[in-house]
């Protein structure tokens, strides 16, 4: 992996490389899309991705506190609580985190598999983010099984469910999807950073884009801050510029 952003390097440590701010919370997005703008093919970023990003991505997901994921992405991806390398575990106990980072679901309508690999077994218990609105006998099966955090009234509020996570001492938010859960958290102007994998592809057809059907009252201006590459990957941090920087 070579350091092409702010200065050239031959060989990156990627936790040096993507660490966190310290001393508040500190939200990015972790996204993959084609040279002709494809967020997924087949309906997945697996056709997109590669050992340069899913390296980034390992990395990402070790550093986190909680990776924050929309419902639809979560079934798409067929998300599951992963298990935690020992050398990895110990590095988060030394910097006072969980042994591995809680997944956190948005879903108003809890259409959710509570069998699945990603409520049981899970490491560190997983989180639900839902709103007042949500059925009541879904949200109790969901208790049974995951945390349940309540955000908004008729839809889920992204700065209520950042906050909520920020008094679980949760500060450090990793975002995976899908696009309408990017685009709230850039309405609600809480998006700080975005990690963007550019892939060495032509994906063609009709796949979505990175915000795909998700309006912005005005375009997000970003600011690059660092570019990596390798094998034909671009790996880019941009970080948001928003008032409440």
């Amino acid at each position: 992996m070579r350091q092409l952003l702010p200065h050239p390097a031959d060989d990156v440590d990627l936790a040096t490389a993507y660490a966190f701010p310290t001393g508040r919370t500190w939200v990015r997005a972790n996204m993959v899309g084609s040279v002709d703008g494809a967020a997924a093919v087949a309906g997945t970023t697996r056709g997109l991705s590669g050992p340069a990003d899913e390296r980034a991505f390992a990395v990402l997901r070790q550093l986190a506190d909680v990776l924050l994921v929309g419902a639809g992405t979560a079934r798409a991806e067929a998300y599951a609580a992963e298990p935690v390398r020992a050398e990895h575990v110990a590095r988060r106990r030394s910097a006072g985190q969980t042994a591995a980072p809680a997944i956190a679901v948005v879903s108003r309508s809890l259409d959710l598999d509570l069998a699945s690999n990603l409520f049981i077994g899970a490491p560190t218990r997983t989180i639900v983010i839902t709103c007042a609105a949500a059925p009541g006998s879904r949200r109790r099966a969901v208790a049974s099984v995951a945390d349940v955090i309540e955000a908004g009234s008729d839809e889920v509020d992204a700065r209520t469910a950042l906050d909520a996570l920020h008094e679980r001492g949760m500060s450090r938010v990793s975002c995976e999807g899908g696009p309408g859960l990017l685009g709230q958290l850039l309405a609600a102007e809480r998006l700080d950073e975005l990690c963007f994998t550019l892939a060495p592809l032509l994906a063609g057809g009709s796949a979505p884009r990175m915000l795909a059907d998700h309006a912005l009252d005005r375009p997000a201006r970003l600011s690059l801050t660092q570019l990596l590459a390798d094998d034909g990957f671009l790996l880019a941090r941009y970080a948001v510029d928003r008032p409440a920087r």
